[in-house]
């Protein structure tokens, strides 16, 4: 079984990933890092978090081939629901667990870890974020994407902010939808290795934690471009929650 993590970017996907790999690890099953190595998909999942990238019917089906021959491993990705990942969904061959955030909080987060890296001389994939307005735009495609993994009924959705504030119910939801035994000697160890204290120390791979308060926007954005935001995101805002 391919278990795919997908989320909005900068809400919590690094973690939300480790959390995911480490329960799927606990049950007994392999680690997405291992089957990348062992079967060869280096060249299209990345070397910390097995970020598959766009879901097409080739990188797909590359992936497929472990899981035919018995493994249960767990990738990641940002990218929309395509009709191939639709229909591995539907048919069984994967399970999919959604994490996400209030975009304009992401928003802010993205342009900052953007803003950073270039003052490093380090571009990442937010270094195009040079302002306001390329910010939004950047938000808006994945508040977008978020709403399509939303729709998608097989597809277990999950709060960044619900995650930070009442970690024991969504870890435990996420366990029981991944088909483990939540109470468990080692799926609890699971869980205490990625508690938020534990996150935002930032000792495990790929964790990609950073501030992770809610609402920070506010105090970043005026009051004209936070009208601004509300208008061009109403209908995402609106159907993940936050207005």
């Amino acid at each position: 079984m391919i278990i795919l993590s997908v989320g909005m970017p900068r809400a919590g996907s690094g973690w939300y990933y480790n959390l995911t790999n480490d329960l799927i690890i606990s049950a007994g099953f392999q680690d997405g890092r291992v089957i990348r190595q062992k079967y060869h998909l280096t060249k299209i999942l990345t070397e910390v978090n097995c970020n598959i990238g766009a879901l097409t019917p080739r990188r797909l089906a590359m992936v497929l081939i472990p899981s035919i021959l018995g493994n249960t491993f767990v990738l990641k990705a940002h990218s929309r629901l395509s009709p191939t990942a639709r229909w591995f969904i539907q048919h069984g061959w994967m399970r999919v667990a959604y994490i996400y955030r209030d975009p304009r909080d992401a928003m802010l987060s993205a342009y900052e870890n953007g803003l950073k890296a270039r003052e490093k001389n380090r571009p990442n994939a937010f270094s195009r974020l040079l302002d306001f307005e390329s910010s939004l735009e950047f938000i808006q495609e994945y508040a977008m994407i978020a709403e399509t993994w939303m729709g998608c009924d097989e597809v277990m959705s999950t709060r960044f902010e619900d995650l930070l504030t009442d970690y024991d119910h969504e870890s435990e939801r996420l366990a029981k939808f991944l088909g483990l035994d939540s109470t468990a000697p080692s799926t609890h160890l699971a869980f205490e290795k990625n508690r938020p204290a534990q996150a935002a120390q930032g000792n495990q791979r790929g964790m990609h934690y950073s501030k992770g308060r809610t609402g920070r926007y506010q105090e970043k954005y005026s009051l004209e471009q936070q009208a601004i935001m509300n208008k061009r995101l109403k209908s995402s805002l609106t159907q993940l929650g936050y207005m």
